[in-house]
């Protein structure tokens, strides 16, 4: 049976960002991933936004993961070549009606240490992006967009130079808390070709996005009920990508289920439409009852009013692993802890946005957590 240090379960951009962090401080790191490739799920299949921090609560984990993460990617990028642009972003009042909301979310940024916002009126909104409509704006220039597959990549790369160990293909099946240690229990390989291997490590990390609730509950902790909520896209190619410039929001859901539905230009210069939000019954339900180009296209004329249907073409969608059930309201925070009946455990459960621009700075706190396993 192998024998680990820390075994990291999930291999999204946080699992990664975390076996960066610890395989710097320690050897006998792994890394396991259900599937083939790394980052498949919520990690790739969103806008690929740098956030700024000015959506979440003040002292949450989210705002302070989020603010020491946007400043963390940047340095990460430049320093190991990941694709990225610092573009700034517009979040738009459609109208009068959302002037006191926007000034409240202006007021939670600059609550939370968000620098260089300001609010703009009509004409400045027009000098920034031509097409949209508008009647104010927060300014956010600490917005940007990045490559998620290739920062998930640089960091994996990162940590198997330290020298962690990252298996693809590997399912959890169960976990065995024995004394100071947890076995971990694994399925690997595919159907033709399938293997049972044990690891017996002194730290297990609990990274598995959609699956953290499932992962917590083998240990016998069922505190957490993770909801999956899909996120689809639109798409805006060739000539007509030219109607935004850089990143335009609505102001957000007021129950908090969403930033809203919003435009995207990408590092590859098309425009992302999206994402929306819808509850969904499964886990791995990306593709059923898709909502149609019409939807996208009367949603985005509010603050586009020059697109049309024809010029939209569907795109992917993604999976958020949400902590707040349909019925709930209001955002919930990151869950990031030891757990308190295995010692040996760290659990990370409802890593959703902003987890992509949080996601090294989180890193850096899991390794801290884990050196109070360790030592």
């Amino acid at each position: 049976m192998d024998q680990a240090n820390i075994l990291i379960i999930g291999g999204g951009v946080v699992g990664c960002a975390i076996a960066r962090a610890v395989s710097s401080r320690w050897q006998d790191v792994f890394l396991v991933e259900q599937n083939p490739k790394l980052g498949m799920a919520t990690s790739s299949r969103n806008s690929g936004v740098i956030h700024s921090g000015i959506y979440y609560g003040k002292d949450s984990l989210k705002a302070r993961h989020c603010i020491a993460g946007n400043r963390l990617t940047y340095e990460f990028c430049k320093k190991h070549n990941v694709p990225f642009r610092h573009t700034g972003k517009l979040v738009v009042a459609a109208n009068e009606h959302e002037h006191a909301d926007l000034e409240a979310l202006f007021r939670k940024g600059t609550e939370n240490g968000v620098e260089g916002l300001r609010i703009i009126g009509a004409e400045e909104i027009r000098k920034k992006e031509p097409h949209i409509v508008g009647t104010a704006a927060i300014d956010v220039p600490s917005t940007g967009i990045v490559s998620a597959e290739e920062l998930v990549h640089a960091l994996a790369r990162l940590a198997q130079n330290e020298g962690a160990e990252i298996v693809t293909h590997a399912q959890v099946t169960s976990l065995e808390p024995n004394g100071k240690t947890v076995r971990v229990n694994l399925r690997i390989g595919d159907e033709e070709d399938v293997q049972k291997e044990s690891i017996e490590a002194r730290c297990v990390i609990n990274a598995a996005g959609l699956y953290s609730d499932e992962i917590a509950a083998m240990l016998g902790n069922k505190s957490w009920k993770i909801y999956p909520v899909r996120g689809e896209y639109c798409e805006i190619r060739g000539p007509r990508a030219s109607l935004i410039n850089s990143l335009v929001y609505p102001l957000p859901h007021a129950h908090g289920l969403s930033l809203g539905v919003h435009f995207t230009k990408t590092l590859w210069g098309t425009v992302l439409l999206g994402p929306t939000a819808t509850y969904v019954d499964g886990k791995d339900n990306y593709e059923k009852a898709r909502l149609p180009i019409r939807d996208f296209a009367e949603s985005a004329k509010t603050l586009l009013p020059d697109v049309e249907d024809k010029d939209l073409q569907l795109g992917y969608s993604g999976l958020r692993p949400k902590l707040v059930p349909p019925e709930g309201k209001g955002l919930a925070d990151f869950v990031i802890t030891r757990d308190p009946h295995v010692p040996q455990a760290i659990q990370l459960v409802g890593i959703e946005s902003p987890g992509l621009t949080a996601a090294i700075s989180i890193g850096n706190h899991v390794a801290d957590l884990a050196a109070e396993v360790l030592n």
